[in-house]
């Protein structure tokens, strides 16, 4: 079995893991933050400014993954 042959399946789970673990890290994210916002209202700005914050380091992963993927699936430094 050659690598060409293995590069979809590489290619899928580079994209689809840590599109998974980014679903889950921005889910609990939210929880906590809605958790707090309703324990503690007054304080609903600067919560959503650290949430925003942390939910677009936690979905960085996620895009530089799905980067790299495509451009495995184009350039295919395998061959």
């Amino acid at each position: 079995m050659a690598s060409i042959d293995l590069l979809p399946l590489a290619i899928a789970l580079l994209i689809g893991i840590p599109a998974f673990g980014s679903c889950i890290g921005i889910g609990l994210a939210s929880m906590k933050m809605l958790e707090s916002v309703a324990r503690q209202p007054e304080l609903a700005p600067e919560l959503q400014t650290r949430y925003f914050l942390a939910v677009g380091v936690t979905d960085g992963a996620f895009i530089i993954a799905t980067g790299i993927g495509l451009w495995f699936a184009t350039a295919n430094p395998f061959q």
